[in-house]
Parts: structure tokens; C-alpha cells; sequence
């Protein structure tokens, strides 16, 4: 692949060379070296020194997603999601990027919800703060009231934050393309995790997306006395507008909240309680549990907000991740290697043997511990290790809900220092057996394998006969894919073109063919002479790039 052919390189040069420069002055750029990049060529060499250059990796990483702007720390923390793909470490130093942006003018704010709601600010809103209370990387909250007294929260996407998401994500799918030729970048799989981002960040652009969740939650919640999610107002929502229930509290982050006379135990297991039947329950859950999005509201109640980032768990995959805390609480190694090769992507030459040793050391090690003291969060950060280490692939929702796990426990643990999530899971585990051994789960998997047999049975005949047909007529092909052959090839050919090249021009040299006529080369032939030149450039040429493969001595 070729620079030239990232059509974004050109299209947006400013913002590449900005994208560029902050990655070089926090020293994260020397892997763009090897690629020809005109645009970087004058800002791969001006790292900036000072207090960067005491900073670890984790933290030049989190400073230059932050000073990229709004479509990079969002960035950033889908990436705290997947601690299998980008270590624990890093995963833990983007976790603390926070979502802020400067607030937009108040002309803007006003004309948005005008042009989308279709009429005056002061005909839809009683009183209306046109100072925002928060500013994040994708809209602004403003407090209003309506006129029926409601106190509700007006959400407004910022100005021209789509145009600017587009030509971020444009561009991070040419640095992805990149990456993919890093070896050291591969394992992160840059390419699917930007395309990813892109549907994920162009979606939640969208607030129409957000207005439907806190439909969906608020029915999920509906007869809790326990835990309270935002009423959205339709009337007063649009894609670029978000209007809902105002929810007055302390948020988990507030400092004010350890005077503030609540239960804190109370609500922390209410909360845990919450999250745990969005998982198993619903199959749908909340995915952003830090200590902002948590408020205590009055009565030990919890309330949620900010449903921008929603997970999503599919039936099997809620299965497998029963099985893996199973496997954890009853010290069964072989179960947990059974369900994280099962559920991740494997490497063709994943050594299982050592996997299951590592799992089996992993399990010996929390089998001492009682249930109630179990570490859950320092137990799945320790297996997300092991997964790393061999560099299996979760799939993304599998990962999301081990990270959600992990908050919730420490976002818990804020309120409540010796609280337990495994203490709120036990009483899951005989739902889970319920639910396991149920006769609707049964009927549904044997509904899903005749539809499956059915479609099978109607396509396999056709598909067998086109195969004979294509037989009988000589037209069966078989097309084999080699990986690594193509450049082989290429390397053979040049070779034997420069051997040629160099017999050639040899026999010119002792035939003196065409003989130059001036000292101190009289007498030897030109076109040979130039041959021999161009024969030793294409031979180094082709032996530089043997070395960089790494394979003209294959050692084992």
C-alpha cells in the first residue's frame, strides 16, 4: 500500500499536519518515520522535551488524545473499554480522560433549538439558563424550565462537531491503515478499532439514539423505588436537541456526598444492584459507570445519566460471561480456558498448553480467598492480562462488559470502601441455573437450529449441484491464497532481473561494446559499465530488503 493512496492525506493536509505535529511533541509519531509522509516530514524530528519527556508512555498517550480535542477523547475512552487490546495500564490512564469543551455561543444555542424545534426559545421554555452548567466533546446541558414547572435539562449538540467528527475519523482511518503496517501496532488491530469508533461516534451524533435508551432504561426502572432515570420530553427533542427530567443530587464524585447523611453502603448496593439486572436481566446496560454519571438523590436512591455509551449482550455471550464468573467463584481452571478460548479470537499458534497453566496458577491464586473478599476487579484484571499475553481478541461487547465490571466495582468502592460485587452477583447465580435450564431457553435455541437447519437444507442442494455443473463443464476453479508468497516472488524476480543484468553487462565490459573515448575509463564500455552500476544498486536494494524482513537467516 502506498501514502498515495490515502485519499485523506491530502483532502484534509491541515488537520493531518496538526494530528501530525501533537503526536511527534509527545513522542508517539517515530513509527510514522518509516512511512513516506510528506506532510510529517518536517514534524517527525520536533519532539518536544521539558516535562514530557519525564512522563511514561500511558500519560503522553492521555495528554495527546486530550490536547487533539473532542473526537479523540472520545477516542480515548472507547479504547479504556478494551483493556485486552490496549493493556491494562493504558486502558486504566485513558479512564481519566474527561469529556469537556469549550461552551458555544449563546446566538448558536438559541438557533439550534429554534430551527429544530420550530419555534421561539421563549414560547417552548418558561425560564431557560442560556449558560450551560456543562460543556462536553459533543453537546452542552443548559437548565430550563417549562411551563408546567417541570425543572429539565436542554442537551445542544456543539457547532459543527459532526463536520469536524467526519474529518477526525476520516482521518484516523488513514493513520489506522498505517498502523496496520507496524508490526508492534498490529495486535491492536487498528483498522477495526477505528471503523468501530466511527460507527460508534457518528451514531451517538445522533440524539435521537440517546432519547430511545432513556425510553428503553426508564421502562427497565419504571416501578424501581430505588433507582430513577430521565423522563425525556419528545415534544422538545430533536437530533441535535435533547430535552429530559432535570435530576437534582450529589453526584458519586462529589466531595460533599461523605456529609451529606446518606447510606452510602445502601446506595452503592443499590446501584451494583442496578447494573446487574440491566446485564443479565435485560441484555442491555448502561456502559459509562464513573462516579459523574452516578447521582444520590434523596431517599438512597440512584440515579442515572448520560446514556450516550449502551452495551449490548447477546444471549450466548451473556451465557459465556455467567460461565466465566462461575468458573472464577468455584476455582474451575479448566472451565475458564474452556470459555476464554471459546469466546476470544485465537492466534494460529496459540501455545494452549501454557494458557491453561497460566489460567490454572490465575485461579490457584483467588481460590484462598473468601467469597465476600474476593478482588472481582483485580481477578478480571489479572485474566485480561493472561488474555493479552497471548494475544487473544475479546469481542468488543465481551470486553465492554469486563471493563463495566471493573468501574463498577471501583465506582462503588468510592462510596463504600469494603463493598463486594461478588456479594450482589451470588444471588445471580440461581437465576442463572434457572434461566440455563429453563424450558423457554430450550425452545428458543431449538427454534433458532430449525430456522438454521431449515435455510441449510434449502440452499445446501443448490449450492452442490452448481458445484457439479461447474465440475462437468471444466469451469471449477480453486483459488489459494499464500500469505507472504506474493513478495517472495517479487524478490526472485529481481534477483534473477539483476543477475541477468549483471551477466550482460559484464560480457560488454570484455567485448568493450560502445568504449568511452576519455581517461580515466578509455576503453570500457558505456552501456556495460552502466548495466554493472545498476546491477550492484538493485542487488544492495534487494538485500536491504531482505534484512528488514528479518529472514535472511531464519533462526529458531
Amino acid at each position: 500500500m502506498k501514502i498515495t493512496t490515502i485519499p485523506q492525506l491530502y483532502r484534509n493536509a491541515n488537520r493531518w499536519r496538526e494530528i501530525v505535529a501533537v503526536l511527534s511533541k509527545y513522542q508517539l509519531a517515530g513509527w510514522l518515520g518509516r512511512f513516506d509522509l510528506p506532510i510529517a516530514a518536517n514534524l517527525l524530528t520536533d519532539a518536544d522535551g521539558g516535562k514530557i519527556a519525564n512522563l511514561d508512555q500511558e500519560a503522553r498517550v492521555r495528554r495527546a488524545l486530550e490536547e487533539l480535542g473532542p473526537t479523540f477523547i472520545k477516542l480515548g475512552q472507547v479504547l479504556s473499554t478494551r483493556p485486552d487490546l490496549v493493556g491494562g495500564k493504558l486502558a486504566n490512564e485513558l479512564a481519566q480522560l474527561q469529556s469537556s469543551a469549550p461552551a458555544d455561543k449563546p446566538e448558536w444555542v438559541r438557533s439550534v433549538i429554534e430551527t429544530d424545534l420550530g419555534a421561539p426559545l421563549e414560547e417552548l421554555f418558561a425560564e431557560f439558563e442560556l449558560k450551560p452548567v456543562a460543556s462536553a466533546s459533543i453537546g452542552q446541558v443548559h437548565r430550563a424550565r417549562l411551563a408546567d414547572g417541570r425543572l429539565v435539562a436542554v442537551k445542544v449538540r456543539h457547532e459543527r462537531i459532526e463536520e469536524r467528527a467526519r474529518v477526525d475519523t476520516d482521518i484516523l482511518l488513514g493513520l489506522a491503515s498505517l498502523a496496520e503496517r507496524a508490526p508492534e501496532l498490529q495486535n491492536y488491530r487498528p483498522s477495526a478499532v477505528a471503523a468501530e469508533f466511527q460507527r460508534t461516534l457518528l451514531r451517538e451524533l445522533d440524539f435521537s439514539h440517546e432519547r430511545r435508551r432513556l425510553d428503553q432504561f426508564g421502562g427497565f426502572f419504571e416501578k424501581s423505588e430505588c433507582v430513577s432515570v430521565p423522563k425525556p420530553v419528545d415534544q422538545l427533542c430533536s437530533a441535535r436537541v435533547l430535552t429530559a427530567d432535570w435530576i437534582e443530587g450529589h453526584k458519586v464524585s462529589d466531595a460533599a456526598l461523605q456529609n451529606g447523611g446518606a447510606d452510602l453502603e445502601l446506595v452503592a448496593r443499590r446501584g451494583a444492584e442496578a447494573f446487574v439486572k440491566m446485564v443479565f436481566e435485560h441484555g442491555v446496560y448502561h456502559a459509562d459507570p464513573h462516579p459523574g454519571n452516578l447521582i444520590v438523590l434523596p431517599g438512597d436512591r440512584v440515579g442515572l445519566i448520560d446514556f450516550g455509551m449502551v452495551g449490548r449482550l447477546s444471549d450466548p455471550l451473556r451465557e459465556d460471561l455467567e460461565d466465566m464468573i462461575s468458573a472464577i467463584m468455584n476455582n474451575d481452571a479448566q472451565m475458564l480456558t474452556a470459555v476464554v478460548t471459546k469466546v476470544g479470537s485465537t492466534p494460529m499458534d496459540l501455545d494452549e498448553a501454557a494458557l491453561a497453566m497460566d489460567v490454572a496458577d490465575f485461579v490457584d491464586h483467588y481460590a484462598s480467598q473468601p467469597i465476600n473478599g474476593l478482588d472481582l476487579s483485580g481477578a478480571l484484571h489479572e485474566l485480561i492480562g493472561i488474555i493479552r499475553r497471548y494475544q487473544i481478541v475479546l469481542p468488543a461487547s465481551m470486553a465492554m462488559l469486563l471493563k463495566l465490571i471493573i468501574m463498577l466495582e471501583g465506582t462503588s468502592r468510592k462510596l463504600s470502601p469494603d463493598f463486594s460485587l461478588l456479594e450482589v452477583l451470588a444471588p445471580q447465580r440461581r437465576k442463572m441455573l434457572m434461566r440455563r435450564y429453563s424450558p423457554a431457553r430450550h425452545a428458543r435455541k431449538l427454534q433458532r437450529l430449525f430456522f438454521e437447519t431449515e435455510a441449510l437444507a434449502e440452499t445446501l442442494p443448490r449450492r452442490i449441484g452448481n458445484i457439479l455443473e461447474q465440475v462437468q463443464s471444466g469451469k471449477f476453479d480453486v483459488h489459494l491464497d499464500h500469505r507472504g508468497l506474493e513478495p517472495s516472488v517479487n524478490r526472485l524476480v529481481l534477483g534473477m532481473m539483476t543477475s541477468a543484468l549483471f551477466l550482460g553487462s559484464s560480457l560488454m565490459v570484455s567485448h568493450k561494446v560502445l568504449p568511452i573515448n576519455f581517461w580515466p575509463l578509455a576503453g570500457t564500455s558505456a552501456p556495460g559499465l552502466a548495466g554493472c552500476v545498476l546491477a550492484a544498486m538493485l542487488g544492495l536494494r534487494l538485500l536491504r530488503a531482505i534484512s528488514k524482513s528479518g529472514r535472511l537467516e531464519r533462526r529458531k
